[in-house]
């Protein structure tokens, strides 16, 4: 029998509610509660952030028992998790993932995945990030996740957390077998957007389309990118408090 650390998991995504990731996640997640519900994207939410629809109705798609496609962000789909379709039961953890491609230093950002985890995070609910890097977009490991990631969860749920405080797991894009271990890291430099791309569109308008390369720095010990890129497992607590304390006693002296 599994060893569970939870009555009830809600599991989610950005990438849509047919990504190859969600069904691992929800895999790794059947190992650590009885019960797990699956409310995901109706499709692809990459790059939406910590977005909330507020200008238009949102649909829920009963795909399944206990498994819903909402047509709004992965913060939508855990504010209306938690607030509605479990109302009555709420869950004791939200996953995030397992996203296909890493969510590394300034990432975090940008990204729906580590957006859901901030939304269950608001709504106090311990809340993991995870993600897959993958240097290729054809060939995923996703062994890598499945194998490692009932471990991971059960490793950063056995201390406690500070209340505005989540998790950002990142498995590298290697085999299970060659994982080199699993380390704590910081938020590494990593900057979307390098190439911009310009065409024409079929009317002659022109149009920018912004690409995912990106400038990083893959050598800094210690964190996320450098630990990724050498086959480890990153683990990297972040904060919902932006709070830069370094600066409050300079302002103060301006602004007394």
């Amino acid at each position: 029998m599994p060893d569970h650390i939870a009555e009830r998991i809600l599991v989610t995504n950005d990438d849509g509610i047919r990504a190859d990731g969600l069904a691992v996640l929800e895999r790794i997640a059947r190992h650590l509660a009885p019960e797990v519900w699956v409310v995901a994207p109706e499709v692809e939410q990459s790059g939406a952030g910590h977005s909330l629809t507020l200008r238009r109705p949102l649909r829920i798609r009963e795909v399944a028992p206990r498994r819903f496609a909402i047509d709004g962000t992965p913060t939508d789909c855990v504010m209306l998790a938690v607030k509605h379709l479990m109302a009555g039961a709420r869950p004791d953890l939200v996953l995030s993932g397992v996203n296909r491609g890493a969510n590394l230093g300034e990432d975090v950002t940008y990204s729906g995945t580590i957006a859901a985890a901030m939304e269950g995070t608001l709504l106090g609910l311990p809340s993991v990030a995870l993600s897959l890097h993958t240097e290729d977009r054809g060939i995923a490991h996703w062994e890598t996740a499945e194998r490692h990631g009932p471990a991971v969860v059960r490793g950063v749920l056995s201390v406690d957390w500070p209340r505005n405080g989540f998790m950002n797991v990142n498995f590298p894009d290697v085999a299970a077998d060659e994982v080199s271990g699993i380390e704590v890291t910081e938020e590494g430099r990593r900057k979307i957007g390098d190439a911009i791309q310009v065409g024409t569109d079929p009317r002659g308008m022109d149009y920018y389309w912004i690409g995912n390369q990106r400038a990083e720095d893959r050598h800094a010990p210690g964190t996320d990118l450098e630990a990724v890129f050498r086959g480890a497992i990153s683990v990297t607590p972040l904060s919902m408090d932006l709070t830069d304390r370094t600066m409050l006693d300079p302002l103060r002296g301006v602004f007394g």
